[in-house]
């Protein structure tokens, strides 16, 4: 019988999309990007495949690195640079707002002063409320510019009120790309090819207070900006639900569709359903979790890469080696390589 209790946590990775694009505005100011890879332990070789998939510390990494870099927190993405401490001095204003809703409007009035490449507005039409980001006068931006700005308003909007707002559909003025998955990450419908970016909820959340205070601000900004990538991810969905259970038992073989419905109280049909729904399958549940296992054990130096390839699922070190590669479009050895000696390099406290 499996065993459902005390669930084991395994971090989302994030696609290697993300990375491209967040270095397209180091790209084009002649910045040394491989550089800023190798100090965020990102393998430059990882860009090559768009199957690659990074640790989430790295990709955050990589944000304050080019940030700090590019003195930009819109990391020259944009037609002009917003200096640093931009946004946490946004973060002090808005903490003192009484409701949600005050404070996106606060929040979006701010950078419409700052900002000629887009201009963000919060309407409300009866018990719906969206978020639109629109192209402003300039409009020279870098898509994912406004790409990142929609997902980080709505981040910040679940920190505010310390709980996940939960939203109804999201919009991307972008082409459909398959191997991003950001509907796992909103957990809402996406609309491609749409005149705006953006996100819709219930307006009904625009009255929820801010709870945040001058206190936990500074825990905020510590962990700032990886507690906004995924910290906020809907841990009762069905795919979410699964992938603890599966984590479980992750070396010992995984469970059969049918043995998880077994433990859910769902018949197979009914996973299959609530998966699709979520933009999701069995078998491609259980190779990402396999793959982000394998990218967080690899980080670890005490463990062998056979100790690796036991651990996630595979009795040969062969054919995890062959799997990791078909995962990531690098062999497990050569990326952990990067992550070690990255990690190796650090001064070790009490070191000058």
């Amino acid at each position: 019988m499996l065993d459902s209790t005390a669930p084991v946590m395994t971090r989302h990775t994030i696609s290697i999309f993300h990375v491209n694009c967040i270095l397209e505005g180091a790209r084009r100011q002649g910045v040394d990007t491989g550089a800023l890879l190798k100090r965020s332990g990102i393998p430059p070789l990882l860009l090559q495949s768009s199957r690659s998939r990074v640790a989430q510390d790295q990709y955050a990494r990589l944000l304050s690195l080019l940030s700090r870099t590019m003195r930009d927190e819109f990391f020259g993405l944009c037609s002009h640079p917003v200096r640093p401490g931009t946004f946490a001095h946004l973060c002090r204003e808005l903490i003192l707002c009484e409701t949600l809703g005050q404070a996106l409007r606060k929040g979006f009035a701010f950078y419409h002063l700052i900002l000629r490449d887009f201009t963000a507005r919060l309407s409300v039409n009866g018990n719906l409320a969206t978020v639109s980001v629109s192209d402003g006068a300039e409009g020279e931006c870098h898509s994912y510019a406004r790409r990142i700005f929609t997902f980080f308003s709505w981040g910040l909007a679940s920190w505010l009120v310390a709980r996940r707002v939960p939203l109804l559909r999201v919009n991307y003025q972008e082409a459909e790309r398959q191997s991003v998955n950001s509907n796992l990450i909103f957990q809402a419908p996406i609309h491609y090819n749409q005149p705006n970016f953006g996100f819709s909820f219930e307006a009904r959340w625009l009255d929820l207070p801010v709870v945040q205070n001058p206190l936990s601000i500074r825990e905020f900004f510590r962990q700032a900006p990886a507690n906004l990538l995924v910290k906020y991810r809907d841990e009762t969905s069905c795919s979410e639900r699964i992938r603890r259970l599966l984590r479980r038992h992750l070396s010992d073989g995984l469970p059969t569709l049918d043995e998880v419905g077994e433990v859910l109280g769902m018949t197979p049909q009914t996973l299959r359903r609530r998966l699709r729904d979520e933009g999701q399958c069995y078998q491609g549940l259980k190779d990402s979790l396999r793959c982000d296992a394998a990218i967080e054990y690899l980080a670890r130096a005490d463990l062998s890469l056979q100790d690796v390839a036991i651990r996630v699922g595979f009795s040969e070190l062969s054919t995890f080696h062959r799997a990791f590669k078909k995962w990531t479009g690098l062999p497990p050895g050569e990326y952990r390589y990067t992550r070690l000696r990255r990690a190796l390099a650090r001064p070790r406290a009490g070191q000058n």
